[in-house]
C-alpha cells in the first residue's frame, strides 16, 4: 500500500500557503499597467464589431476604423487621426477583419508596427471558415492570429492583454 502523506488535522494547503516559508516564493510587485492597445477595424463588418466592443469599459484601449491606404484612422466618434499619432505610446495593435478588404491598409499598419516594435494581433472573424481573404492579408503582419474567430474573441483578447 502506498505511503500516505500525513497532514496535521486542521491544516490545509491553503493554510500552509500563508506561512512565512511559502511567502518567500510570492511575487511582491504589482502587475504591469494596462496596455495602450489600438484596435483597428479593417472593413465595414469589422467596424460594427469594434464599435460594439468599444462601448464597453476599457483602460487605455482606443478603437478605430481604416480605409486604404491606412495612413489615416477614424475614431468611433468620427474623428480622423494620423496612423503615426495613433501608434504613439501604443504597445499592442489588434487588427480585426471579416471580409479581407483594405489589404493595402493592413500592409501599411503592419509595417508601421514592425518598425516601432509594436506587438500585432489579428482577428479573422469568419466563424466556421478556416480560410478567407482576411487570413491571406493579415497573416504576414500579425504575430498572433486568431482564426476562425468569433465576435466575443475580441473582448476576451482585450481582457487577456489588460487593455
Amino acid at each position: 500500500m502506498a505511503e500516505q502523506l500525513s497532514i496535521p488535522a486542521g491544516v490545509s494547503a491553503c493554510a500552509e500557503a500563508t506561512t512565512a516559508k511559502e511567502a518567500a516564493f510570492r511575487i511582491d510587485y504589482p502587475l504591469a499597467a494596462t496596455r495602450n492597445t489600438r484596435v483597428i477595424a479593417l472593413d465595414p463588418a469589422a467596424e460594427e464589431i469594434v464599435r460594439r466592443t468599444a462601448s464597453m469599459e476599457w483602460g487605455q484601449a482606443r478603437f478605430y476604423s481604416v480605409t486604404d491606404p491606412g495612413l489615416t484612422l477614424v475614431t468611433t466618434a468620427g474623428e480622423s487621426v494620423e496612423l503615426a499619432d495613433a501608434l504613439d505610446d501604443s504597445n499592442t495593435v489588434v487588427l480585426v477583419s471579416v471580409d479581407g478588404s483594405n489589404a493595402e491598409a493592413v500592409g501599411t499598419i503592419g509595417a508601421a508596427c514592425k518598425v516601432r516594435g509594436i506587438m500585432t494581433a489579428g482577428l479573422v472573424v469568419t466563424p466556421g471558415a478556416l480560410t478567407s481573404e482576411a487570413l491571406f492579408h493579415l497573416r504576414p503582419h500579425a504575430r498572433i492570429l486568431l482564426v476562425p474567430a468569433e465576435e466575443d474573441d475580441l473582448v476576451e483578447l482585450l481582457r487577456a492583454t489588460r487593455a
